[in-house]
């Protein structure tokens, strides 16, 4: 078996110390283990885009990985702090749709409640930051290979939150979507998996519409291209260029797919 690994997710930037805090005291419980960041730009409290990214990121890595995610608008409320495995990992963070996709995607074995302040930093944890206080060092602990169940009372895994996911509506001539994320480079990333998609398409955004593809070079430089990313959605992109800008889309925004074929 693989030796674990800790992943970190966050909308804490890199400008403050708070991820830096977060690896020293994971280095408090054991200096052996290793962390990688898989993104600290998520926008400040935008949850979905949080739970958009764990989920296109946690099937790379082997089952023993613990996977924090820390964009908790609600720390210090009574929302639940909490650790979970599935079939491709543990998970542990706030109780409030930041693991929608993993639930969603993976099999669930087994989840509690946070409320072992023996695996926490401190038994008086910050009301402002259960990143350092509560998640990072219970991460330790779970990769270190202290048992789950240890760490909190049992939850039934269908009771945990998640977000209310409007799936792509589909007829014999259409497929309709939304834009679920927009990624650095501007490409329009939708909730449409590549299992909907037709041999022969067109996508519409509001008036404009888009040729199907299979690489962003499939169009002329400055052009924009819709294909199945490497995430497996459908996506819309501009060669050489930024969807976003180009074709003034933003999340949530109406995607049509136009069968042809």
């Amino acid at each position: 078996m693989s030796s674990p690994l800790i992943t970190l997710t966050t909308d804490f930037g890199l400008t403050d110390v708070y991820v830096g805090v977060m690896k020293g005291v994971i280095a408090q419980v054991n200096p052996e283990l290793s962390v990688i960041d898989l993104n600290h730009a998520i926008p400040p409290q935008n949850i979905a885009l949080a739970s958009f990214q764990l989920g296109n990121a946690y099937p790379y890595f082997s089952a023993n990985t613990v996977h924090v995610v820390v964009v908790d608008p609600g720390v210090g409320s009574s929302r639940r702090a909490i650790a979970f495995q599935t079939d491709a990992g543990f998970f542990v963070g706030p109780d409030n749709g930041v693991f929608s996709s993993a639930l969603q995607t993976a099999h669930t074995v087994t989840a509690v409640e946070l409320n072992q302040p023996q695996y926490w930093r401190t038994g008086n944890p910050s009301a402002t930051f259960h990143g350092r206080d509560i998640f990072a060092p219970v991460a330790a602990h779970l990769a270190t290979g202290f048992p789950l169940v240890a760490m909190g009372a049992a939850l039934d895994p269908q009771q945990l939150v998640q977000l209310n996911h409007i799936p792509p509506q589909q007829s014999e001539q259409w497929v309709m979507g939304t834009i679920q994320a927009i990624d650095y480079f501007g490409n329009l990333i939708t909730n449409i998996p590549a299992a909907a998609i037709p041999s022969d398409w067109t996508v519409k955004i509001g008036e404009h519409l888009v040729p199907e593809g299979t690489t962003y070079g499939s169009v002329l430089p400055g052009q924009a291209v819709s294909l199945v990313g490497s995430h497996g959605w459908l996506e819309v992109a501009v060669n050489g260029g930024n969807a976003q800008a180009q074709l003034q889309s933003q999340v949530g925004d109406r995607i049509l797919m136009l069968i042809t074929n």
